[in-house]
């Protein structure tokens, strides 16, 4: 009776909860080496400070944090943060924030992701101006100064393309002026 194993039914469970939980601890300490760049102390750095709280809220292991901060104190580890800006289905604007260690990768791969969900790619300035930037203390980001409605087939393809982006390990966050 091969495959009905009680052990292999968990291994595999567990080894998908393991992969998705891998991913989001990924990003998250990303986003903590990004922060801590500037100033590695948490009480001067409310960049940190956010980022380690996220970290903390998605039960990141503290050694981990701790580990991502001295990694970027110390080394000065080249990780970037990067702005890319797009057009999603529909002309529905796009603001995706990265953190990265190859600009270069990074930008070849969302540019891919995007020609294959409907996108286009924006040069820089031509769709940050229809955001505006959240205060840290609300969280941080961008919320659309002209929210704009899409058709059911826009909005279905919108979706599916800030999946895409958002499952790539690059990126931190995808924001669109789609209105809510």
């Amino acid at each position: 009776m091969s495959g009905h194993s009680h052990w292999a039914g968990i291994k595999h469970k567990k080894g998908v909860a393991d992969q998705k939980r891998g991913k989001v601890f990924s990003k998250l300490l990303a986003a903590v080496t990004a922060a801590a760049k500037g100033e590695p102390n948490s009480e001067f750095n409310p960049r940190l400070r956010t980022a380690i709280l996220k970290a903390k809220e998605n039960n990141v292991p503290a050694e981990n944090i701790d580990r991502a901060v001295k990694r970027a104190s110390e080394s000065g580890e080249g990780l970037e943060e990067l702005l890319f800006e797009a057009y999603g289905p529909g002309g529905i604007a796009l603001l995706v924030e990265a953190v990265t260690d190859n600009k270069n990768r990074a930008v070849a791969e969302i540019k891919k992701v995007l020609t294959r969900e409907g996108g286009k790619w924006a040069e820089a300035g031509s769709v940050r101006w229809a955001f505006e930037t959240i205060p840290l203390t609300e969280g941080g980001g961008w919320k659309p100064k002209f929210p704009q409605s899409a058709s059911g087939a826009d909005a279905e393809k919108l979706t599916h393309l800030r999946e895409s982006l958002e499952n790539h390990d690059d990126v931190q966050k995808v924001f669109t002026n789609i209105a809510q």
